[in-house]
């Protein structure tokens, strides 16, 4: 599908990150929240997984969109909020194949060695206790199974041009940026000339109900990689939103980890052309 126009019955828009995100009235952050999507599914194209978990799901928008994929696997949505739970379910319901459940229920046993793929994208940058997620990863993956994390860079030339667009975009009432974190000089140069070692500062914020989080700032994605490369083989790692970028270059890292030897066949090759994307049955068909 060639056109980007996208129908009001769509059970997509009214989602709480698709609408501040796909819908932007900036085309360059919409095209960009687009972009993180079209890369995830020409990698789960390649995969062709029978039992996915998307940790972190959001609104369901990535979900959605898989949904409508020719080959659609049995999938699961994991989200912290309860109430970001019953929108998904809400909305979403009429998807046979997408279930959405708390967080907290993937410690049943029934979720152990149970995925072939586990998707999670711009969610572990938010993270406190980063290493537990990664382990509990290892539980809820199958013997030769894959990670799909997709992180924000927030390091090097790309953290310049990205807190210059927070602040044009909170200037003028876009997305989802109201202001930008502060950095005071050294913080600054630290994260600009940041390295896989370099631990750089993070501010905790805390939801209503006390439970901690980070924002973006200080977030290092070369230490989130070496974390990941402890427990799992990263067998490719590559930048988006175009595909000329490394990651040092990009707005995001993307890595792709398995819990075998087993390398993904040719995905370095072909995960940076993906397909038009549909976003809902709807449609004609996130910086």
């Amino acid at each position: 599908m060639n056109s980007t126009s996208i129908t009001r019955a769509d059970p997509v828009r009214d989602g709480h990150f698709a609408r501040k995100q796909l819908y932007c009235g900036d085309p360059v952050i919409a095209w960009s929240h687009r972009r993180r999507y079209e890369v995830a599914l020409d990698v789960i194209r390649r995969l062709r997984p029978t039992k996915l978990l998307d940790y972190g799901c959001g609104d369901g928008t990535f979900l959605s969109m898989l949904s409508e994929e020719s080959e659609t696997p049995v999938a699961v949505g994991a989200e912290i909020d309860r109430s970001q739970v019953d929108d998904c379910r809400a909305r979403l319901g009429e998807c046979s194949n997408l279930k959405f459940l708390l967080v907290d229920e993937l410690c049943q046993s029934e979720h152990q060695y149970m995925y072939d793929v586990i998707v999670c994208t711009e969610v572990l940058e938010h993270v406190i206790e980063v290493d537990s997620v990664l382990d509990h990863f290892d539980v809820l993956l199958r013997a030769g199974g894959h990670l799909v994390i997709s992180v924000p860079v927030e390091t090097g030339l790309p953290l310049i041009i990205k807190q210059t667009a927070r602040r044009v975009a909170g200037w003028r009432g876009l997305g989802d940026y109201p202001g930008t974190s502060s950095y005071r000089f050294r913080e600054f140069v630290a994260a600009l000339t940041a390295g896989p070692r370099r631990q750089l500062n993070r501010p905790v914020h805390h939801h209503a109900d006390g439970t901690g989080f980070h924002d973006h700032k200080g977030f290092n994605w070369m230490a989130l990689k070496a974390a990941l490369g402890r427990r799992f083989r990263i067998d490719t790692t590559f930048g988006s939103p175009l595909a000329s970028l490394s990651p040092h270059l990009g707005s995001q890292a993307w890595f792709i980890a398995s819990k075998s030897k087993a390398a993904i066949p040719d995905v370095e090759a072909t995960v940076f052309t993906p397909a038009p994307t549909r976003v809902s049955r709807h449609s004609v068909r996130h910086l």
